[in-house]
């Protein structure tokens, strides 16, 4: 494959018909589902970006942070430009189950910052030459798988020395391109790049109205003698009324932060190291699946597409615990049950072992319980000799702590 494959020869690359091109801004003619490319006219060496957009899109959002802090415009375009492809003209590819036409439309119209209608093609805002980019597209019912099959084909014809060359060489996108079909992300260390989502606000709860006899509503009969005699509660109904309605406006509770014991921490990035290593045979299991015919009814195909579903779902989990987990040891080693603990009790006259973890890392099959559970909530704290008893679905059940390691 060619060092510097066009839009159009990966769409026949992959087995599909090429249709366009038109230039970036203008219409695309194609309402039904498939993928689309946007490409350069010619490979550039180096990226041709506006400082003066990148610096807008960094004043509209307060909160980007570029590794951790809030960058300066000239740092943010560098690390732009840091993942340009100068061999590459292919800059963007999409795919969309709707209207291939109706996605490029929105792409191209999305403000830098905002998620709607379409923020997939951010990066693409921040160069001088839109004028030059053209649209090549084409139509398949199969859009994502054959998504995955461009981007792979891509990666193919990207030179070593392009890829040398990236912050992260892992992972071989193009330019545009953040992340891939299965979640797999760039590591661009830009963070927060669109604005927060705006929720709408509740709608006021709704009374409920109903029909009673002419006379029979409550206190009707009595209006005269009322109005003549003030009660000292009038009015508190309304305000309680405020009150319940003041409180569903009230910001909700935060979430309760992740708590790991050392091991813990350590057995989650086992596991991260290991899938992460088990990666690129997945990827490799797609990409000969591939080869044995039409995406839309390869099996093995899309079997090998699901394994790499919950292989990055489980990847994305563990790096964002492991990115908010809170460390947590018992300071004295034995004297009660804290976070980590292995305790042994005493339940009917048989003894057990089991350790009180985070919510986290428990796992009932590996005698782990969090601490969030009947369980370990009642151990929590607990010392050598202290009984506590639980309530279950079976009736009472007395734990008698024996042993604290």
């Amino acid at each position: 494959m060619s060092h510097n494959s066009t839009a159009a020869s990966l769409l026949r690359d992959v087995g599909l018909m090429a249709d366009g091109p038109v230039t970036w801004g203008r219409p695309v003619h194609h309402s039904g589902p498939g993928v689309y490319l946007v490409e350069l006219t010619t490979p550039l060496a180096t990226a041709p970006l506006d400082l003066a957009r990148v610096g807008k899109w960094l004043e509209r959002v307060p909160q980007l942070q570029l590794d951790g802090v809030r960058p300066a415009s000239k740092d943010l375009l560098h690390r732009l430009g840091s993942f340009w492809l100068p061999s590459q003209p292919v800059l963007f590819a999409g795919s969309t189950a709707g209207s291939v036409g109706g996605r490029v439309a929105a792409v191209a119209r999305t403000v830098p910052g905002d998620r709607r209608p379409a923020a997939s093609g951010l990066w693409l805002h921040f160069l001088r030459n839109l004028a030059d980019l053209r649209v090549w597209w084409a139509a398949t019912d199969a859009s994502e798988e054959y998504e995955d099959a461009l981007l792979d084909a891509f990666e193919a014809g990207v030179p070593a020395s392009d890829r040398a060359a990236l912050p992260d060489a892992t992972l071989t996108l193009p330019w545009a391109v953040l992340r891939s079909p299965s979640g797999a992300r760039k590591a661009t260390g830009i963070s927060n790049a669109l604005l927060p989502e705006v929720k709408a606000p509740e709608p006021p709860p709704i009374s409920r109205i109903v029909d009673l006899p002419e006379a029979e509503a409550d206190g009707a009969r009595d209006e005269a003698k009322r109005s003549r005699r003030p009660s000292p509660g009038r009015g508190a109904g309304r305000i309680a009324a405020a009150a319940a309605y003041a409180a569903q406006g009230s910001p909700r509770k935060a979430p309760e932060p992740v708590y790991l014991s050392p091991e813990g921490q350590d057995r989650l990035q086992a596991e991260l190291d290991s899938l992460l290593a088990e990666r690129p045979e997945v990827i490799k299991r797609i990409a000969t699946a591939r080869e044995h015919g039409d995406l839309k009814e390869n099996a093995e195909y899309h079997a090998a597409r699901e394994e790499q579903g919950f292989l990055e779902g489980r990847i994305r989990s563990l790096e964002a615990t492991l990115k908010v987990a809170v460390l947590v040891a018992p300071t004295e080693r034995g004297a009660q049950v804290g976070l980590g603990s292995r305790v042994r009790v005493e339940v009917d006259g048989e003894q057990s072992t089991m350790q009180v973890v985070g919510s986290a890392e428990a796992d009932s099959r590996e005698g782990r319980i969090s601490s969030v559970s009947p369980v370990g909530a009642a151990l929590m704290g607990r010392r050598v000799g202290d009984a506590v008893t639980i309530l279950t679905p079976g009736g009472e059940v007395r734990y008698t702590v024996v042993e604290i390691e």
